[in-house]
């Protein structure tokens, strides 16, 4: 599978046939502006359900339970423009669960200039290699990463603790057992949010028609939402779920919502200020963030109307310690969220909210996809 505009990859004269390729290759055409699948060898046939001509690059990983949505549309972004692409994802083969592959482009042969379509023909405008990837026990990149926020944020609540039981001791005040109480509450949180990575996909029981709606509001009520509001939309799907679980996303995500994006952009400043010794009253704000919960496309969406997140740091909101700069979270709580929502066969991305804030859509990926 040589390419023109690679000449120093293989000879211009040599001819592959995609079939005499042992692992899974499939043939694109982008000429629509949409990469589409325009061939597939046996392995490929072998390896993942059907996929007929002209069905999306897109749909097809949906289809085999690609959960992410940004890897989806960065690969078939990267194809459509022309670009090669070398880029790892999990998948499902065939009825095995989801595991890790490599996407790689292969360009397409330079004499692929038959007429009978057994590669492809003139239709296709390369290819993908698609390689299975081993899996490892844990990636130690991300858990040095997971690591050190739990050893950050443990040791923070664990000063505080120590700091009033001396203090208790030498006053004789009781007032400060309640900050005693609040630092082993937020270290419980740390230990549950670890364990929960940790239990990875295994944490998921899933139930079937779950109500979206009485989760949600069942896990408001486990959340200290000081003045916010929620509402819930009347439509919401009832959904394939493990019942424990989806409360818990909902749970992460109300709190980052009250502790992230509590009133409006100015709480920010507000509390960057009274870090720096500053009580200037023109930064107090009163408004507590509203949160909405409705349907989207099959799926839910969780909204705020806090100061957002900026489109630059939205990809990055998922990773672990992205939030330890905010003294209620632990670091850990979207990483979280996005575990458990692609153990739930589920897309998770984050965009603009309706009313400004930040919004997280969630949507089950079935084989109608």
């Amino acid at each position: 599978m040589t390419d023109r505009r690679d000449a120093g990859r293989t000879d211009e004269s040599e001819t592959i046939t995609i079939d005499a390729v042992p692992v899974p290759v499939m043939g694109y055409n982008a000429s629509a502006g949409t990469p589409e699948i325009a061939a597939t060898n046996d392995a490929f046939d072998a390896t993942f359900d059907a996929a007929s001509t002209g069905t999306s690059v897109g749909d097809w990983l949906r289809r085999n339970r690609a959960v992410d949505e940004s890897a989806i549309a960065t690969a078939c972004d990267q194809l459509a423009a022309g670009n090669a692409i070398d880029m790892e994802i999990g998948i499902r083969t065939g009825d095995a669960e989801r595991r890790p592959v490599r996407l790689r482009s292969a360009g397409r042969s330079s004499d692929d200039d038959t007429s009978d379509g057994a590669d492809g023909g003139d239709a296709v405008d390369g290819y993908v290699l698609i390689t299975e990837l081993k899996p490892t026990s844990a990636d130690p990149v991300e858990f040095d990463r997971v690591a050190s926020v739990i050893t950050h944020d443990l040791r923070n609540p664990l000063d505080v603790a120590k700091a009033h039981l001396r203090a208790a001791r030498e006053t004789g005040e009781t007032d400060h057992f309640d900050q005693v109480e609040g630092a082993h509450d937020r270290m419980e949180r740390i230990i549950r949010d670890a364990l929960t990575l940790a239990r990875g996909d295994r944490a998921i029981d899933v139930s079937e028609n779950v109500a979206i709606d009485a989760v949600a509001s069942d896990a408001w009520t486990t959340v200290e939402t000081e003045s916010a509001s929620l509402e819930v939309a009347e439509d919401l799907p009832r959904l394939d779920a493990d019942p424990d679980r989806l409360q818990r996303l909902f749970e992460n995500l109300f709190r980052n919502a009250v502790e992230h994006g509590s009133t409006n952009p100015a709480s920010h400043a507000q509390q960057d200020a009274v870090e720096h010794g500053s009580t200037s009253p023109e930064l107090a704000c009163d408004e507590p963030v509203r949160v909405r919960v409705e349907s989207a496309d099959r799926g839910f969406l969780v909204a705020d109307d806090g100061p957002g997140i900026p489109a630059d740091e939205r990809e990055r909101v998922f990773e672990p310690g992205y939030s330890s700069t905010n003294a209620g979270g632990t670091g850990l709580g979207l990483t979280i969220v996005e575990r458990i929502a692609h153990a739930h066969d589920w897309t998770v991305s984050v965009a603009e909210g309706a009313r400004g804030g930040a919004a997280f859509e969630f949507r089950p990926i079935t084989d109608d996809d």
